[in-house]
């Protein structure tokens, strides 16, 4: 299990307050928010990249302070920063920093390299950003780790690669032993797969639950607006007037019933960041 315990932590003129957050293992966990909002900050915390300056990080129970090989042992990361040497061939690079890695498997890292188009004596540096981040997720999976951590790589793939890349995150968690956090702002991939759910803001984690209760916790209403208005003020997250009518973002738990004229639906990640905005 993943948890955060009260954390915060101070960067310049920004700020990660009081998170608390526990991620079952077995579970794909999608980090969504705007720019800027923490998402970065918060995948660097667990990865035991930032200290923090109050709270406690925990993987398995484990704090970094005290267990920072065995942690890392477990942890495959896939970041936007290039992480492998770029002088090196990709298979140097697996020989290299696979030492590392007590599961590291090179059969399994050459053969997705050749399942993602990647000639294995190829030169890191000679890849473009989309290929980098493949032989990042390759090099990953090939660890064997117990957690791996993706920050914004879906961006760069292109669709036919998507496809290959969440069937692979998904193989990943399929024993139900190993757990990913997945930062990305294809948040539609996120309705689909996340088991879990952490929306970041101004630094602080406002949605952090499974997803089931996260789509059990909202609805979007939309109708004649002085009958949203008639709802529970207190369930009303945010409303937006249109020329025809409004739309809503309500907290379901706190409302009984709604007018038989409203339309209500399940928001969509997408529908809460919009409303959040």
């Amino acid at each position: 299990m993943l948890e955060l315990d009260q954390v915060s932590k101070r960067l310049g003129s920004f700020q990660l307050r009081n998170i608390t957050i526990q991620i079952p293992t077995g579970y794909l966990c999608g980090l969504a928010g705007e720019n800027g909002a923490g998402k970065t900050s918060l995948l660097h915390m667990l990865l035991g990249l930032y200290r923090p300056d109050s709270g406690t990080v925990r993987i398995d129970g484990k704090i970094y302070e005290e267990n920072e090989i065995e942690i890392r042992q477990q942890t495959g990361i896939v970041l936007a920063e290039d992480l492998l040497h770029p002088a090196f061939s990709l298979l140097q690079n697996g020989r290299y920093y696979g030492s590392f890695y007590n599961g590291y498997e090179e059969v399994c890292f050459v053969e997705k390299l050749k399942q993602y188009h990647l000639d294995p004596r190829e030169k890191f540096g000679h890849l473009s950003k989309g290929q980098k981040l493949k032989c990042q997720f390759a090099f990953a999976l090939a660890c064997h780790s117990a957690y791996l951590f993706l920050d914004e790589p879906v961006a760069n793939f292109d669709p036919e690669f998507k496809k290959q890349f969440f069937a692979d995150l998904c193989a990943f968690i399929g024993d139900g032993e190993r757990t990913a956090v997945l930062s990305t702002h294809e948040t539609e991939d996120l309705d689909r797969l996340a088991d879990y759910l952490i929306f970041m803001k101004e630094g602080e984690a406002v949605i952090a639950s499974d997803m089931e209760k996260f789509r059990d916790s909202y609805r979007i209403v939309s109708g004649e607006s002085y009958k949203i208005r008639l709802l529970r003020p207190d369930a009303i997250v945010k409303l937006e007037e249109r020329e025809f009518g409004a739309r809503a973002l309500v907290r379901h738990s706190r409302l009984l019933s709604y007018d038989k004229s409203l339309l209500v639906a399940y928001p969509t990640i997408a529908d809460f960041m919009y409303f959040m905005s």
